[in-house]
């Protein structure tokens, strides 16, 4: 395992908001710019026939990339991060440590591309997957059975916004000698951070908040362990998925906000929630902020400072009414993805976990009046206003 250097054991002891403009976005020794530039070289000059520099062909590294990784990395407290071209790529390559006759125990509570991986594809190649309530220690426990080799959780989960103790859980997968991940998409580093609960694997879709803007794909890993960064990068490097400089870099510059706009949209959240939870037409609010949510206290010990900016909602009200609904918001555009400057409407059953089997849909409460809210930076002012209209046209 590496050991800190000094400069790493001085960008610790700074606040996660610093670390996340200063951290992999040192100045440019060679100009004194105070952003780093763009390294967009395919391929780089080497000293010598078999003598190699620090770069020397872009899918194996690029500084860019690096740069990128090293801020994440601080940010989620671990020993190395890979970045990837989209987070689909990345839990995939996670689910490549695996063989096959190996078994996954994965949360019921997941998005519907992981889903579709575990099912569709590693089912391919002989590796089984079994659902569970992430939410229940003893589901998880007695779901690993001799071929298990991998727990993969969501430390929020998607659609329906359940929190796993991720301590517990981290300590069931170890006392198996089982490697555990957790998808922190919706929580994002500024609110939780996985490594320093005992977690093996976290994994980003940076398309959402680690980007922040809907304009770009990517997908990154972070690790605590140095042999299991060592196995990751081998699998990336032999198989390619790796991110572009141009969208490293807009990804790097979405960290740099990243703090201040999960704050703001988790208060907005909140209100919207609260809203929600009083309003004739709404049958059941799900968000980890609301004291009815059945994992709020554990949300409030895991979380810190916000509660996310995702919110579940559901109508009494069947696909074509919530359809509807989605089809009538202005400001809300109706669309899958998350986690960006504007806020998102969809309908789970339809849209984002449409890969699901039907039965698995209604086994895991993904209805037909299910709609997932992405909350973004307007106000709540006006996203109320927009959602009440919408609402009043079921």
């Amino acid at each position: 395992m590496n050991h800190p250097s000094q400069d790493d054991e001085a960008d610790a002891a700074l606040t996660f908001r610093t670390r996340a403009i200063h951290v992999g976005n040192e100045v440019d020794a060679a100009t004194g710019a105070v952003v780093p530039p763009i390294h967009l070289a395919s391929t780089f000059r080497q000293p010598g026939a078999g003598q190699w520099g620090e770069f020397d062909y872009s899918r194996s590294g690029n500084p860019t990339r690096s740069n990128l990784q090293n801020t994440l990395t601080s940010l989620e407290s671990g020993v190395g991060s890979l970045a990837f071209a989209s987070g689909m790529a990345a839990i995939h390559c996670v689910t490549m440590l695996l063989e096959s006759g190996d078994h996954v125990v994965a949360g019921c509570d997941l998005y519907g591309g992981a889903y579709r991986l575990l099912h569709k594809i590693c089912a391919r190649s002989g590796i089984d997957v079994t659902l569970v309530d992430m939410t229940s220690a003893d589901a998880v426990a007695a779901a690993i059975g001799e071929r298990t080799k991998l727990v993969w959780a969501e430390t929020i989960g998607n659609p329906r916004l359940t929190i796993p103790n991720l301590a517990e859980l981290a300590d069931i997968a170890h006392h198996r000698g089982v490697l555990i991940g957790v998808d922190n998409t919706f929580g994002t580093p500024a609110l939780v951070r996985p490594l320093e609960h005992g977690i093996d694997i976290v994994m980003h879709s940076a398309t959402k908040y680690l980007g922040g803007h809907s304009d770009c794909l990517g997908g990154t890993l972070s690790v605590a362990d140095q042999e299991l960064f060592d196995r990751l990068y081998y699998i990336q490097n032999a198989t390619g998925a790796v991110l572009d400089p141009l969208s490293c870099f807009l990804v790097s510059r979405g960290l740099k906000t990243l703090d201040l706009r999960i704050r703001e949209q988790s208060k907005t959240s909140l209100q919207l929630a609260q809203w929600l939870q009083a309003h004739p037409r709404v049958s059941k609010v799900l968000y980890p902020g609301l004291e009815s949510h059945p994992q709020h206290a554990l949300a409030k010990q895991t979380l810190d400072g916000g509660f996310g900016a995702m919110v579940t909602f559901e109508l009494d009200a069947g696909l074509d009414e919530t359809a509807k609904v989605c089809e009538s918001t202005k400001l809300f555009h109706l669309a899958v993805s998350l986690g960006a400057v504007e806020s998102l409407i969809e309908q789970p059953a339809t849209m984002s976990h449409a890969s699901y089997d039907a039965a698995d849909r209604a086994r895991f409460g993904i209805t037909d009046g299910l709609i997932r809210l992405s909350v973004g930076l307007e106000s709540f002012a006006d996203l109320c206003d927009d959602l009440d209209r919408a609402i009043a046209s079921k």
